[in-house]
């Protein structure tokens, strides 16, 4: 009797330790916990993870086989560029929990370059950018001073705001839908948050950290029984088909090149930002300089290897950085179950149709309030900065200018096309350089400056 209620206490023991390691980097879990946090991870960004194909493709010109073979890639290198991210090889990784998936950020300078220059130009531009990204990551420790806490604390906040519009135009049922902000949607948008929240308040343990996950299921089923599901795409895909190496040869105009190389910056800015709020919200400390510079590299080569399957650059997807500030599950072999899935629905055409079959309105439940997470997480990082004139002045301004001025973006028309391009509507690069000048030219102490000039009347 006594032996029965030891190895039922040790077994408990065991199963507690194992709870424990979720929220650990390397901890031990057992392959029936991580694959649903792995799988809760790759929900939340699948849809945003092929969106920039779609939207480049058809502004290319490219055909409907082409664009199904660049999701194809997209899908591979993700999961390949998210398992660099969690296990660094040499210098390329942050060792991070960072999910990787095809960036938003280069959407509008593509749907130039592709009608004028060809979907050639953008392969060839998105080669050498991705390379100069990686290679500034390998040598971050020379400028990566100037990103200091404040300056990281305002980009991080700016990426949660550029992204709560995201969240509401998933939740309508996706941009430039017709049935956008339809009846519909609205009650898939809600049921799915509600069951997220009810979850996470009801579900014992562990468990409540799958309350995302829990919500995409719900939605997912009452979708189906709407019918609006459309499983259409799953009659013409493959089983079985690898990507293809090479499918665009490569052209380097230096136009592309250019426009292409300034976004990889502004790339490079968003993977700072999130690899900052990562390391404050999942592990309670700052970034160290070796994970963000391995994150950059990463970033950039993996961007690099992309462009030789024919595909877009990749980049750390704020989306996860929220759904580990909400669950705190950090643990790297869990989040590689993701990267595996991803990894299997490249090799696998039919299982990555499956997944994109998702609706808008029932990711948009979910991640309205991971969205919401960054921000407070940024609010958070100033705060831990401490509210010092100087501090305030960097945040206040930064975040005004950046949000307000790409809230009007006709306010940059005077400028060239290549400056229209790059900050018109993107608020995380505006801020990040009023930022960045701001933490140049202020005085270190204003307080004493203040004050020396005070007593010098």
């Amino acid at each position: 009797m006594d032996d029965k209620i030891k190895n039922k206490s040790n077994n408990s023991n065991t199963s507690n330790t194992s709870i424990d390691n979720l929220y650990r980097l390397d901890g031990r879990v057992s392959i029936q916990q991580a694959v649903p946090f792995g799988l809760q991870h790759i929900l939340a960004m699948f849809v945003a993870n092929i969106a920039p194909i779609f939207i480049v493709a058809g502004a290319s010109g490219l055909t409907t086989e082409q664009s199904a073979m660049l999701i194809q890639s997209a899908m591979l290198i993700a999961g390949i560029g998210t398992l660099i991210q969690l296990f660094p090889i040499f210098r390329l990784g942050s060792g991070l929990p960072i999910v990787m998936g095809i960036s938003f950020t280069f959407v509008s300078i593509f749907c130039y370059i592709g009608p004028v220059y060809g979907y050639n130009a953008i392969v060839g531009a998105v080669l050498i950018g991705g390379l100069i990204e990686g290679c500034l990551g390998l040598f971050a420790r020379y400028w990566i001073k100037l990103i200091t806490p404040i300056v990281a604390a305002s980009v991080v906040t700016a990426i949660g705001f550029s992204l709560l519009s995201v969240g509401a135009s998933s939740f309508g049922g996706g941009s430039g839908s017709e049935a956008f902000g339809s009846a519909t949607n609205w009650i898939l948008g809600s049921i799915t948050l509600i069951c997220c929240i009810l979850f996470n308040i009801f579900a014992k343990s562990y468990l409540k950290q799958l309350s995302v996950l829990f919500g995409l299921v719900v939605g997912y089923i009452i979708a189906i029984f709407l019918g609006v599901v459309d499983f259409s795409a799953l009659h013409g895909s493959a089983i079985i088909a690898l990507p293809s190496i090479m499918p665009f040869k490569p052209e380097f105009n230096l136009n592309a090149i250019v426009s292409v190389t300034l976004i990889f910056l502004v790339s490079a800015t968003e993977t700072i930002g999130d690899t900052s709020a990562l390391a404050a919200t999942g592990l309670g400390r700052d970034a160290t300089l070796k994970e963000t510079s391995g994150s950059i590299a990463c970033d950039g080569f993996i961007s690099a290897l992309s462009s030789v399957f024919g595909c877009l650059p990749i980049t750390s997807f704020s989306q996860n950085v929220g759904l580990v500030a909400m669950t705190k599950v950090v643990n790297r072999f869990a989040i590689a179950t993701g990267a595996v899935i991803m990894i299997l629905a490249g090799v696998f055409p039919i299982l990555g149709s499956l997944l994109a079959t998702l609706p808008d309105a029932v990711l948009g439940g979910c991640t309205i309030m991971m969205f919401g997470n960054i921000v407070i997480s940024g609010l958070q990082m100033i705060s831990k900065c401490g509210y010092t004139q100087r501090n305030i002045t960097i945040a206040a301004l930064s975040l005004s200018v950046g949000i307000g001025f790409t809230q009007v973006p006709e306010i940059f028309d005077i400028f060239p096309h290549i400056i229209r391009t790059v900050f018109a509507e993107n608020c995380v690069a505006v801020v990040f350089i009023v930022a960045i000048i701001l933490n140049l030219v202020l005085p270190k102490n204003m307080e004493a400056a203040a004050a020396s000039k005070e007593a010098s009347k």
